[in-house]
């Protein structure tokens, strides 16, 4: 499968049966034991990546990209606290959830905008650019391209999250364990960290945070670099 093939899968994925999974994960409803585990791993992921833009002290003051944002998880709670975003997402029904979402939060008068686009679209430029747990979805060839064109849209800052590629995880996915559930359709690939720090390094950016972020059938290495 090529690139093209793999976005066109992970398209219509998140506008049918993986839109409906996600939702509910990314929601707080009732969900399964995995994909409580799931929402899990995917809030403390975002819940770091605000600490630390707080820690900062100054959200007011910066524009944010929010690169693949599926639901809103982090454009929202990022915009309630001050923060202009612009965030994307390559399914309609996620920017329409998004959408729903952050009128219930935020009202009609808030700093955040949702775009139907794909990551290699983006243009303009931002303080920080955030991507999480979107290049699941690249394989290593393409997630250079990607985070190099993230790169290029970043100031100040970027933060990356994705699935590492270790042994014992390498391992999990081959097992089925890493990524379990009748209704997962697309192709998960994990990447090295050197790699993804290399090409950081390549584009201008030292990473300065880190973490891991670790639960029974979510795992996600936190990144932030800056120039």
């Amino acid at each position: 499968m090529n690139v093209i093939e793999d976005k066109i899968v992970v398209k219509d994925y998140f506008n049918s049966i993986g839109f409906d999974r996600w939702r509910r994960i990314y929601g707080d409803g009732e969900v399964n034991k995995v994909q409580l585990d799931i929402r899990t791993g995917h809030q403390q992921t975002v819940d770091k990546v605000i600490a630390w833009l707080e820690d900062d002290g100054n959200l007011s003051e910066i524009s944010i990209c929010d690169a693949g944002c599926g639901v809103g998880s982090l454009s929202i709670p990022l915009a309630a606290s001050g923060a202009t975003v612009s965030a994307s997402d390559i399914s309609e029904k996620m920017i329409s959830e998004a959408k729903e979402r952050a009128q219930e939060v935020l009202g009609s008068d808030s700093q955040v905008t949702f775009n139907v686009q794909d990551l290699e679209t983006l243009g303009s430029k931002y303080h920080s650019v955030i991507c999480l747990d979107v290049l699941i979805h690249y394989p290593q060839d393409k997630a250079a391209e990607m985070i190099s064109h993230l790169c290029s849209l970043a100031e100040n800052r970027i933060i990356l999250s994705f699935a590492p590629n270790t042994p014992a995880l390498s391992i999990l996915k081959k097992v089925g364990s890493f990524f379990p559930g009748a209704s997962k359709a697309t192709r998960a690939y994990l990447h090295k960290e050197a790699d993804v720090v290399r090409i950081l390094a390549d584009n201008g950016f030292k990473v300065q945070r880190q973490d891991m972020i670790r639960t029974s059938f979510y795992f996600s290495r936190l990144l932030e670099a800056t120039r």
